[in-house]
This record gives structure tokens, C-alpha cells and sequence, in this order.
């Protein structure tokens, strides 16, 4: 049964994205196809979408992608602010397993601040679906945090209304202080977590709008670059290689 073939329309009903969709995925190299028969159509192998679904990170891609979303899997969404911190302790014990306190401490409280910034800037205005995607694989010592709230942009235009694209409000975001005042403190969060990613071995993604930054350690400066697909709200990814 692992080696079934599925026809291109099929997998994009089960992955709930378009078929032009998969043509770029399969053109890019994120999820290839098999070609059989005379016109040489699309197919995909049943094992392949079994492991690309199993990606904690694809599957929060197709979410926060998605033009007609619904609710995540109830394992992977926090609706509110109480079951998100209830599920960071939950990451928290689980990480003290396999990694030092340390490292345990700034992976939680990366997490932390990326899912609580979520919650804090959509606050009664989210546009479609409230709360956030939160899921994690210690396998893949990966941690991955989407919202379809406003985005960056659009909420720090309300104190910067000079702000003009996702990739200006992501570059104020990660480096200035944009309010002190308490508890209001638009900008802090992310400035936090950069701080931690360029002095740790770690790594993040990070998406608002069409605006992608990766950063890693060492990392002093930011290299903002254009996504190929605009979101809705924010995608990040915590990786945290090489523990023991």
C-alpha cells in the first residue's frame, strides 16, 4: 500500500492546496513527483505525503497558506493564551529530557515570546481563525508557532504609519524598541529573541506577509529577503541541532 500512486488532484485535496501549488512544490524540490503514462502526469507515492505530513512544520505551512482554513488538529492549536502556556510547559518537560537547562530555558522561552507576541497584537482583532498553531518534533529538534492574525506590518503601523512593506516592519520589529510602556511593549519580544538566536546554537525562520528572515548564531546582521508566498500573520521555525 506504501508504494500507491496518487493522482496530483487527490494529494492537493489532502494537503487542502492548490495544484498549481504542487507544480511549484514539485518544481522546487519540497515535495517531487512521479510522472507515468503517455502525457507523463503528476503522481505521487502514498509514503511520500504520509512523510511529508508528518513535518510539524508542512503542516503548519499549509496552514497559515491555506485560502480556506479551518480550526488545526486539536493536538497542534492553542485558541487561547491558557492552553498555549499549558503547552509550553508541556515542550519545556518533554526538552528537559534530552538537553541541558540551559538550553531547555531559551528554546521555552523563544517559543514563548514569538506565541505570546501572537496573542498580544491580534487581541480582538483576529481576521479569521484566533489563537495559534503549536507544535514541536524532538526528533527533528524542532519547534513551530503560526498565527493568521495581522501581521507585523499591520500592527505596527498603528505607532510607525510611515511603515510602507512586511520587510520594513520586520527589520523594525527584530532591532528597535518601538514602546516601553507597560504592558504594551510593541518590538521588545522579537528584539529578545534575536538577542538569544545570534549567541546560542540556533536557528529560526521566521515569515510575516512577503517578508522571510533566517537567522542564526552568529548572525549580527539581518538579511530580510521576499517570500514566494505571502501569509496572513506570522511562521516560525526554532531549530536547536546537534544536542546529544
Amino acid at each position: 500500500m506504501q508504494n500507491k500512486l496518487l493522482s496530483i488532484g487527490q494529494v492537493a485535496k489532502l494537503l487542502n492546496v492548490s495544484i498549481d501549488t504542487l507544480r511549484r512544490w514539485d518544481a522546487a524540490g519540497r515535495l517531487p513527483s512521479v510522472r507515468s503514462g503517455p502525457l507523463g502526469h503528476r503522481f505521487y507515492h502514498q509514503s511520500d505525503i504520509d512523510q511529508f505530513l508528518q513535518k510539524v512544520d508542512t503542516i503548519a505551512r499549509n496552514w497559515v497558506e491555506a485560502a480556506l482554513p479551518e480550526a488545526p488538529n486539536p493536538d497542534m492549536y492553542c485558541q487561547t493564551r491558557d492552553v498555549f502556556q499549558a503547552r509550553l510547559e508541556k515542550l519545556q518537560s518533554e526538552l528537559a529530557r534530552i538537553a541541558p537547562i540551559e538550553v531547555v530555558s531559551l528554546i521555552t522561552a523563544v517559543a514563548g515570546e514569538i506565541g505570546n507576541n501572537s496573542f498580544d497584537h491580534n487581541l480582538g482583532n483576529w481576521p479569521n481563525i484566533p489563537g495559534i498553531f503549536f507544535s514541536y518534533s524532538l526528533r527533528d529538534r524542532k519547534v513551530v508557532l503560526a498565527d493568521r492574525g495581522q501581521g507585523i506590518l499591520a500592527t505596527l503601523k498603528r505607532v510607525r504609519p510611515q511603515l510602507a512593506s512586511s520587510s520594513e516592519a520586520m527589520q523594525v520589529a527584530f532591532t528597535e524598541t518601538i514602546s516601553g510602556r507597560y504592558p504594551e511593549t510593541r518590538g521588545n519580544g522579537l528584539k529578545f529573541v534575536r538577542s538569544i538566536i545570534v549567541k546560542h546554537p540556533f536557528s529560526l525562520y521566521f515569515q510575516t506577509g512577503d517578508a522571510e528572515l533566517y537567522l542564526k548564531q552568529g548572525d549580527n546582521d539581518l538579511a530580510i529577503q521576499q517570500a514566494k508566498v505571502s501569509i496572513n500573520g506570522c511562521f516560525a521555525t526554532i531549530s536547536f541541532e546537534g544536542l546529544t
